[in-house]
């Protein structure tokens, strides 16, 4: 990291550095942006960060983070501005004058997510609760919370109090990288988890990367024998608009794998994979087949995403197939758009839309999963509101877990809050269908009372039994994904004091305990 401006430094965080991050930019974009960088530069004049260098570039860089997303004019603007009122250089009336009130929200929005400080339980609660009650009014504030928390795990060196850079990496790497994986941003995902991993077990860190390091010079040179073998296959086929990447697994993602694996990385198929991307979905299973036909697939190792996508919009299909040259390898297939989600999440929904049909569109097309988050607040001449009637078809959502969160965190004063909130919302996820197919989203370890819970509290308190794949089965049954739950009530039953012994979800321990407490006061 420089800590002078020098020419080098000065086109790095130039106005067009920016613009290059993000070329689909129009021309209001470009001149709205111009008018913030100028703004922020003034305002942010003199002013040093801890690593000697102009604050301003801070600015710029998360900026580039937002223009890397695809975020356009107004989300590019509020990230070069998002520090103004916080640092004290502007007030909301001047963002407002200068900028207009959607602008002004935003960056209110981020001003109010920095204003605590994670110092004691409590006030970590607190800023958490603040950061998910924002989240819940527009998504856009966390996106640029996200773009900033990048540039300040980038430049973490910096601050000389050890406990305070583990606790930011920390809160990095448990609240902030998960949350941008389950918006499907997995680009902010990913680089917040390795930005934060070595400061939170540098120990693991270092063993992590030599053994990626060394498994990388295997999978590299089997990789691209099988990318030639497979080019020409699909040639043969008459399949010729396609393009072949690979990726490399996450240092934390791989670090996980190790850990259910006891460190075995022979256990490991998907370090390296293979990503072949073609222009339709009829074109991803043809190219399946294709494949299937000339390797042969590992059993059990196929996962098709584009059928069931993932509740954060996954859709890709995945297959582990033996290469021939001696080695295994996955290979991932999907469409260039399904890339672009994958990648992006959300924020490819987002600009994808303002590009469309502009951000009015976007409000009015309830359809889209993407607007009925970001239709929770409307604009009026005064201020920001949420909309009631967009508030409750989002809860009808299968993402209703983001105002879920909002609701959840609402009782920072419990002490096990950050526990729960961890273990309902940030741990391993599986997914389970209701009988018609309705997919449900529960943390790894969840029963059939946490499932009945989770679809009704009447549910939950008169359960009796429960099918699971059309077998009966007790109620403290670890549920796994893919499971077919069909619960079996019974009018005036009552919940069970010792479910609290199995049940998983907070919810369920809330709702089991508050009906016996309501007893007790009846009684």
């Amino acid at each position: 990291m420089v800590k002078s401006v020098s020419k080098k430094s000065f086109e790095e965080y130039s106005l067009n550095s920016i613009f290059f991050e993000n070329t689909d930019l129009n021309q209001a974009d470009r001149a709205l942006i111009k008018k913030a960088y100028d703004f922020a530069e003034l305002a942010h004049r003199g002013i040093k960060r801890k690593s000697g260098e102009p604050y301003f570039i801070h600015l710029v860089a998360t900026a580039k983070n937002l223009a890397f997303l695809g975020m356009d004019g107004t989300v590019i603007a509020a990230g070069l501005l998002h520090d103004s009122i916080e640092d004290g250089v502007a007030t909301e009336e001047q963002i407002k004058k200068e900028f207009g009130n959607e602008i002004a929200f935003l960056v209110e929005g981020v001003t109010k997510l920095g204003h605590v400080r994670f110092k004691g339980m409590r006030r970590h609660n607190e800023s958490l609760r603040k950061l998910f009650v924002a989240t819940s009014k527009d998504i856009r504030v966390l996106i640029i919370k996200f773009a900033d928390r990048i540039h300040n795990l980038e430049t973490l060196k910096f601050i000389e109090t050890p406990e305070k850079r583990k606790r930011i990496a920390t809160e990095s790497l448990e609240i902030y990288s998960p949350l941008a994986y389950r918006l499907g941003i997995s680009a902010f995902s990913k680089r917040l988890g390795d930005l934060a991993f070595p400061h939170v077990m540098p120990e693991e860190y270092k063993r992590v990367k030599e053994i990626l390091k060394e498994r990388s010079k295997e999978n590299v040179k089997n990789l691209e024998q099988f990318r030639r073998s497979i080019s020409k296959k699909l040639a043969e086929n008459k399949i010729i608009d396609f393009k072949i990447t690979h990726r490399v697994k996450t240092l934390v993602a791989l670090y996980k794998k190790l850990i259910k694996n006891d460190w075995n990385d022979e256990k490991i198929y998907d370090i390296i994979a293979l990503r072949i991307m073609v222009k339709d979905i009829a074109d991803c299973y043809q190219v399946l087949g294709i494949i299937h036909k000339n390797f042969k697939p590992m059993i059990g190792r196929i996962k098709d995403y584009i059928a069931v996508p993932k509740l954060n919009g996954y859709r890709s299909i995945h297959t582990t197939i033996f290469t021939g040259h001696g080695g295994v390898i996955e290979v991932q297939i999907r469409t260039e758009r399904m890339h672009q989600e994958a990648e992006y999440g959300i924020a490819s929904h987002l600009s994808y839309k303002a590009k469309t049909v502009g951000v009015e569109g976007i409000r009015k097309n309830q359809k889209d999963w993407v607007s009925k988050i970001f239709g929770m607040f409307s604009k009026n001449s005064n201020s920001f509101t949420i909309m009631e009637e967009s508030k409750k078809e989002n809860e009808e959502d299968n993402h209703k877990w983001i105002h879920d969160l909002a609701i959840c965190s609402d009782r920072p004063e419990e002490d096990d809050f950050e526990y729960h909130l961890k273990e309902d919302f940030f741990s391993d996820r599986i997914f389970v269908f209701t009988p018609l197919g309705e997919v449900i989203d529960l943390p790894v370890g969840a029963t059939p009372v946490d499932f009945a819970y989770h679809i009704h509290t009447a549910m939950g308190e008169t359960i009796t039994g429960a099918k699971i794949n059309d077998n009966f089965k007790s109620l403290d049954t670890v549920l796994k994904t893919g499971d077919i739950i069909d619960i079996l009530a019974k009018k005036g039953a009552t919940p069970n004091i010792k479910w609290l012994e199995f049940v998983k979800t907070s919810m369920a321990k809330r709702k089991i305990r508050a009906f016996w407490e309501r007893k007790k006061r009846e009684n």
